[in-house]
């Protein structure tokens, strides 16, 4: 690749990025997602997020604290079903 195509790429690498942080997407499910997506090496997206992070250092701490305000979609899930199995059981113990 030349400078330009390679500047070119880097900066592709980044909107797509970019399209995952819209989506309060961690780290390793943007990696993943642009792995399985656009096909891209994940060592490729490791590496231009690490470069952000460097050069956006307050944006990505504030987004690491946003993001950990949040549930993932498995604990919310968890949850749901603990207060469900949680229900259930007092309903059975009450009968």
């Amino acid at each position: 690749m030349g400078d330009s195509s390679s500047a070119s790429y880097i900066r592709m690498v980044q909107h797509l990025i970019e399209k995952c942080i819209i989506f309060h997407m961690t780290q390793e499910e943007c990696i993943e997602a642009i792995s399985k997506h656009a096909n891209i090496e994940p060592v490729i997206t490791a590496t231009v997020w690490k470069e952000l992070e460097k050069e956006n250092k307050e944006f990505f701490e504030e987004y690491a604290r946003s993001r950990g305000d949040r549930m993932s979609e498995e604990e919310t899930k968890q949850k749901i079903l603990k207060i469900i199995s949680d229900s259930s059981a007092a309903t059975n113990s009450h009968n």
